[in-house]
């Protein structure tokens, strides 16, 4: 009974210990072990095991990414305005050791040197660029919060400017502001609209002067041409009659007598009663008729 007893103490002691002994750390997390009052070791996410009573639990960390919340304050700018400010800080935990042993408290030393850079970055910026060049700000917040809590086990991921508040005296300013800005704008945009409607209405009544030269051009060209071809035509012909009066000697007796006859004949067409018809070279009228009977003939016998 004493053996059983015994065996039975021993099982509650060997359970006891190895529930003391194993360590079950979940994912995303690690844990800082002391042996004796000092560091020992870290434990990963898995089955671990430490001595019990030896070997004690300092603190855990998530790995997980955490958000810390920068508190709003007030900031001068370079040209003395007074804003309110707040930021949103994204770290990850990466060195558990120097976690615990590097900084008491880690996130609040983070906010801490947040506010801090806020301050001395808005001083050396006017309201203006503050308010416009938020990426720029989250930039050098990121850079400072990284370098200082690189040797704090922690990493700075991300850095937001959460929020900027003006006075309402610079807000109702800033509004009239961007109001004149808008309208200067409107005015620039309707007078480069003005300059551009007058440029093509110039450009189309330069090329309307253009074509309406083109076409007086193209027309005097064509009177031209026409001239020249009916001075052509002029030129054969009298070089046709030429050749006629060379050929034959009563040719020029003919075309005279023919222009006489169509002379006579148009005053006989007119229906005016006063006239009087009196050939004055009668015997020329008779010579160009016996002229013109002789071509009459010799064309006839031609025939």
């Amino acid at each position: 009974m004493d053996f059983l007893s015994f065996v039975g103490t021993i099982s509650v002691f060997i359970v006891i210990y190895l529930f003391l002994a194993v360590k079950i750390v979940s994912q995303a997390e690690l844990v800082v072990i002391e042996r004796l009052g000092k560091f020992h070791r870290t434990l990963g996410a898995g089955i671990n095991f430490i001595v019990p009573f030896i070997d004690q639990k300092r603190s855990s960390f998530s790995t997980q990414e955490q958000i810390i919340d920068v508190p709003r304050q007030a900031v001068i700018t370079k040209d003395n305005v007074s804003i309110q400010i707040d930021a949103v800080v994204f770290i990850r935990i990466n060195d558990a050791k120097q976690a615990t042993y590097e900084i008491q408290d880690l996130k609040g030393a983070i906010a801490q040197l947040a506010q801090t850079t806020l301050r001395a970055e808005i001083g050396r910026m006017e309201l203006d660029d503050t308010l416009s060049s938020r990426a720029d700000l989250n930039a050098v917040l990121l850079t400072a919060l990284d370098l200082a809590s690189s040797t704090w086990g922690a990493k700075v991921t991300r850095v937001e400017v959460a929020d900027i508040s003006v006075p309402e005296a610079v807000q109702s300013a800033m509004e009239l502001q961007m109001e004149a800005e808008r309208r200067r704008r409107a005015t620039e945009t309707e007078a480069e609209g003005d300059k551009n409607a007058l440029v093509f209405q110039a450009e189309g009544e330069r090329q309307q002067a253009f074509k309406q030269a083109e076409a007086v051009e193209r027309m005097a060209d064509a009177h031209k041409y026409e001239k020249e071809q009916l001075a052509m035509g002029e030129q054969k012909a009298m070089e046709l009659i030429n050749q006629a009066m060379l050929e034959n000697k009563d040719a020029a007796s003919f075309l005279l007598a023919k222009d006489r006859i169509a002379a006579f004949a148009g005053l006989a067409s007119s229906d005016s009663a006063n006239k009087v018809i009196v050939p004055v070279e009668t015997s020329e009228m008779v010579g160009s008729l016996a002229a013109f009977t002789s071509i009459l003939g010799q064309n006839a016998s031609t025939k």
